[in-house]
């Protein structure tokens, strides 16, 4: 499949905000998939699994998260997750009909947060190696890595290099162009993550605060939910999943050959649940829920 980078779009999120994404239209639409990537992401990360949706008949549409990629920083650089669910409801307020939400990690806990809160909003929910709990272990070396090069890097080699030490069983790419998706070159001459260094003060200190948030917003979602994990994660367990669905009726969990990147790690293989989910689980049982 040619890489194609999607049609360019902009949002409005909460408080206005501008939110920079990629849309991929097919030429008859099932309906339309929101794409949410993790925390130091940018929306790059879901291109090729969405130009696969779209090729299956989804408008796709991968969005940066504010602060990150093109997309504007949060004023006085405050990022909480009701600011990352509140754009996403923005966003599909603006759908023709009730969007599904796909989000990993970060994209996830601010999809599972909008499908407690607003659970007319959306018509199905994919939540990438993420649940209501998670470990701190797996968290922390997750934020070691995105600190780990406060000022930049002096080539896309010596990124690549950093990248293959976090995430040495993720092949790494012949060629490096691909990294320009994600790092830009300051005036330094040095290449630093495209996304707001004010995002790390965004950590969920108290886990607790943040799972019972999380727990409650599943009790209230009604949504066909995809939980997806990766085997070899470090962030989700086995047990956090089976906390997860038994508060979700409508869930169901898979587990795939991957870490907590599972996309990156595997995408054919996700990709296949995910269309499997999309037939049997939301377009099976499709009468959109009305909006309020």
């Amino acid at each position: 499949m040619a890489d194609d980078p999607g049609a360019r779009v902009e949002f409005r999120g909460l408080d206005g905000i501008k939110l920079v994404a990629s849309q991929w239209e097919p030429e008859s639409p099932l309906g339309t998939v929101l794409l949410l990537h993790g925390g130091g992401q940018t929306r790059h990360s879901w291109a090729r699994t969405a130009q696969v949706l779209a090729s299956r008949g989804w408008t796709a549409i991968a969005v940066d998260a504010r602060g990150h990629g093109d997309s504007d920083r949060s004023p006085g650089g405050v990022y909480t997750l009701d600011h990352f669910a509140g754009d996403v409801h923005s966003i599909a307020q603006s759908c023709d009909h009730p969007p599904v939400l796909i989000g990993a990690s970060l994209g996830g806990r601010a999809s599972l947060a909008l499908a407690g809160d607003h659970p007319e909003s959306i018509s199905g929910l994919v939540l990438v190696d993420i649940a209501a709990r998670t470990e701190e272990s797996g968290r922390s070396k997750v934020r070691e890595f995105m600190a780990g090069a406060p000022n930049g890097y002096a080539s896309l080699e010596e990124a690549a290099e950093a990248i293959n030490a976090y995430n040495p069983s993720r092949r790494r790419p012949r060629n490096l162009e691909g990294l320009k998706k994600n790092l830009r070159l300051h005036a330094d001459g040095r290449w630093y993550w495209h996304w707001d260094p004010a995002f790390l003060d965004y950590a969920e200190t108290d886990l607790d605060e943040a799972t019972r948030r999380l727990n409650a917003a599943a009790r209230n979602a009604t949504a066909p939910t995809l939980v997806v994990r990766g085997n070899k994660s470090n962030v989700v367990t086995p047990e956090a999943v089976a906390e997860l669905l038994e508060l979700m009726p409508t869930a169901r969990a898979v587990e795939v050959a991957a870490g907590h990147m599972i996309a990156g790690d595997d995408n054919d293989v996700f990709a296949s649940h995910l269309f499997e989910f999309l037939t049997t689980d939301v377009l099976s049982g499709r009468a959109a829920p009305a909006r309020h």
